[in-house]
């Protein structure tokens, strides 16, 4: 089906700033259904399940039929358990952020009467609650339902079953009949109908058909991440399978250039695509995708209908969708002609839900993956390197190597020996390098930061000393090893200086250049708990640790100048990094 983008929608100022403000460009299948319904004030019966924007689909048109001037309830939501109606109760408020004068009260069992009362007597215009706390609220006298204009049951199969349709028929009867009756429901089971019969009037039928996979030969995976740490992973897997063509899809604008910045810091090649760019600039990127100059496209899935890049290695679900429909539209581009593709899904807190409901009515077989270690990384980087060597020598033509490589054997190198030798050479020791970063860490007193430059924006070591020295007060004596990789950097920082240089440096420019003065984190972060400053920083970072300790020490000479000189060279699997010292 046709989605409607919310700008296309007759929405309110005020409401499609909320909604730029959440980040959504697109409504979801049941909103682009349900809101124009809804809002020429019929009755609706919208079929639709948890996780498929419902809430909004019901809750924007709400917003927009209430009166601020009338202290009221005009809209009475009836949810099926209290961590529902807190749910509802949360969007609505983000929906309402800038509609002066509209007021929200969850009230549910197990909260105190006292506190729903005193935002009751205050005057509110939209309440949300279970069945049996309205029901004694109405039997109270606490709670007066005269203006009440619309009324919406959310998942009212769910409350059925849950014995509440005694409740729901009292909390009907008391709302005057010329209303708006709306339910949602999962199912449209024979108690629903009967319902529907009795208290609806020429109710139009809402309904999202959910799509199942036709593309069998895409490997569906997904990650449990927490949301700090996506980033890390992201690269991890993006280096595990050597990737060159994909795209993430990240659910708001703002998350886009979020992520484009970050992947450009790391050093790849990544460019965005969201609603907000014009047409050219669309263009450009699209064109620099299809012409592989681009490994990495970021989009959000309005900017990213219509694509259609041959050989996509894999997609990223770098946010989960908010419905089915957008997953099926999402990775289907992979896996074309009957080529393999690869789909990953970064899942935390609540998304395990969401992700259930796109396996349930997708048909989908999404399995969970171990997030990759740093060893994992070097090891298929090492079976892809030798699938790689089968691969050249089944082409033959290698007359010319083969003589190159006498002249070693000539010398009593055997050819495993130079087999050997060149392998490590090119995989660049990933595996061991990874070991020794693991084992050493900051000089004690010391914090080590993560710097966004690396060799490749030809940084050195003076320049991330005059970032620090010229614009904090930390003097050059109580900076500590630097060390220098192809992509990024690390510095260590005495720990009184830490706080003050990660609030100054956070994000600023270095030789012209964006760049970010992060916390270090160490591996184990990924799956335990967060390295955490507590001597001077104050804040957690998302990074993941690295490099090594050295000898970088302040030791004067001729007039506290320094001369800089490179200590050792060693090989990791972000290329060379360049160990340095001051004298």
């Amino acid at each position: 089906m046709n989605k409607l983008r919310f700008d296309e929608l007759s929405l309110s100022p005020e409401m499609q700033r909320a909604i730029a403000d959440m980040g959504f460009e697109e409504a979801s299948p049941i909103q682009t259904e349900a809101i124009p319904v809804i809002m020429q004030g019929r009755d609706v019966i919208g079929q639709a399940q948890t996780g498929t924007g419902k809430t909004a689909a019901f809750g924007i048109p709400a917003i927009e039929s209430i009166d601020p001037k009338d202290r009221r309830v005009q809209t009475l939501i009836l949810c099926p358990t209290r961590e529902l109606a807190v749910q509802v109760s949360e969007e609505i408020s983000r929906l309402i952020k800038y509609k002066n004068g509209i007021s929200v009260v969850p009230i549910y069992g197990g909260q105190s009467y006292d506190r729903q009362l005193r935002a009751l007597k205050q005057g509110v215009q939209i309440v949300i609650g279970t069945p049996g706390r309205v029901m004694d609220h109405i039997e109270r006298g606490t709670l007066q339902l005269d203006a009440v204009k619309k009324i919406i049951l959310d998942e009212a199969d769910e409350m059925l079953d849950m014995g509440f349709r005694e409740d729901i028929e009292f909390v009907l009867t008391k709302i005057p009949a010329e209303r708006q009756t709306i339910f949602f429901s999962a199912t449209m089971s024979k108690p629903i109908m009967e319902l529907t019969k009795k208290y609806q009037r020429d109710p139009q039928l809402v309904k999202v058909v959910h799509q199942t996979l036709t593309v069998t030969n895409i490997e569906q995976v997904y990650y449990e991440v927490r949301n700090n740490m996506k980033m890390e992973v992201l690269s991890r897997i993006i280096d595990m399978y050597n990737l060159k063509s994909l795209i993430v899809f990240c659910n708001t604008k703002r998350m886009v250039d979020e992520l484009v910045s970050n992947l450009q810091a790391r050093g790849y090649f990544a460019d965005g695509l969201h609603g907000d760019m014009n047409q050219t600039q669309r263009t450009n990127v699209m064109a620099k995708f299809k012409a592989g100059t681009l490994e990495i496209l970021v989009a959000t899935d309005v900017a990213a209908r219509g694509i259609d890049v041959e050989d996509l290695e894999a997609v990223f679900n770098y946010d989960l969708p908010q419905d089915e429909e957008a997953y099926v539209h999402r990775i289907g581009r992979t896996g074309r002609a009957g080529k393999s593709g690869k789909a990953f899904s970064f899942v935390s807190g609540r998304d395990i839900y969401k992700l259930k409901d796109i396996m349930r009515f997708t048909n989908a077989k999404i399995k969970l993956a171990a997030v990759p270690s740093y060893e994992d990384v070097a090891e298929i980087k090492t079976n892809l390197f030798l699938d790689q060597i089968k691969e050249v020598i089944q082409q033959g033509k290698l007359e010319k190597h083969i003589a190159r490589i006498e002249r070693l054997l000539t010398e009593d190198f055997t050819s495993l020996e130079i087999a050997a030798a060149l392998l490590k050479m090119n995989l660049k020791e990933a595996k061991a390098q990874a070991a020794s970063e693991e084992m050493k860490g900051p000089r004690e007193g010391y914090n080590r930061l993560f710097v966004t430059m690396g060799k490749k924006d030809r940084i050195h070591p003076k320049d991330i000393i005059e970032a620090l020295t010229e614009n904090t007060s930390i003097p050059s004596s109580k900076i500590g090893d630097i060390d220098l990789y192809d992509k990024f950097s690390f510095v260590e920082v005495a720990k009184e200086y830490t706080s003050e240089v990660l609030d100054r440096l956070g994000r600023t420019t270095l030789l012209g250049k964006p760049v970010s003065f992060e916390k270090a984190q160490s591996k184990n972060a990924m799956g335990g708990e967060k390295e955490r400053d507590r001597d001077g920083g104050g804040r957690d970072r998302d990074r993941d640790g690295g490099g090594s300790r050295g000898g970088f020490e302040d030791r004067p000479r001729g007039g506290g100048g320094f001369r800089e000189r490179n200590d050792r060279e060693r090989n990791s699997r972000f290329g060379k990094r360049e160990k340095t010292r001051r004298w």
